[in-house]
């Protein structure tokens, strides 16, 4: 069966990637699965001023060094009173390296204090997400998908990861952090960006 290697170490990433993907007919596998352990140069990736820079650069390095046709995203939160921050920042955005858990925590925290005294109605927010395909022969894919929403002031749920319990979302009427995965996969910025890369290709990766 053909490979696909999806270029993420997230465990988050992955449990959603695998059911976003478990219908095509490929063996969807990520790094450590094809050999390829951690390196410091993966943190040197994520640098670009755009998810969808940072998507191909993950992109192009998994793909080079495994051989294997590979997916990767960038995603993040754009909030509209910070002027789409934290964006490509999501992840690092209270500066910090370390275990999801405690990477996650600082950053909901900086979050919450940097919209302390914003109004609800101004708490407006999105998911982003941008996919990138290098294909066997080179030649790539890119597909994006957003979901709207906005911030709560306390976190609701424990589903998801990142910044999902206080992502209120307008589809759902519920946080992602409430929201079973079934459902949030029928809206999420993730879901949809990979919907959207699937409707640009019917062939092999």
């Amino acid at each position: 069966m053909t490979r696909l290697l999806v270029a993420t170490r997230s465990r988050g990433k992955q449990a959603e990637f695998r059911q976003l993907l478990a219908a095509l007919p490929f063996e969807i596998v990520f790094p450590d699965d094809v050999g390829l352990p951690e390196s410091p140069e993966e943190d040197q990736l994520e640098v670009h001023d755009t998810f969808e820079a940072n998507a191909r650069a993950k992109a192009t390095w998994f793909a080079a060094r495994s051989g294997i046709a590979t997916l990767a995203d960038d995603s993040g939160l754009e909030v509209d009173v910070l002027g789409g921050d934290p964006g490509v920042w999501s992840k690092r955005f209270a500066g910090l390296n370390g275990s999801d858990h405690v990477v996650t925590t600082a950053n909901n925290e900086k979050l919450l204090l940097v919209l302390e005294n914003v109004a609800d109605d101004q708490r407006t927010a999105r998911y982003r997400c941008v996919l990138v395909m290098v294909r066997a022969d080179g030649s790539e894919l890119v597909a994006e998908g957003t979901t709207e929403g906005r911030i709560l002031r306390e976190s609701r749920g424990r589903n998801g990861f990142g910044y999902d319990p206080f992502f209120f979302s307008t589809d759902l009427g519920m946080t992602f952090g409430e929201a079973e995965a079934t459902a949030k996969h029928t809206v999420s910025h993730r879901a949809r960006a990979v919907a959207a890369l699937l409707a640009g290709t019917t062939s092999a990766p």
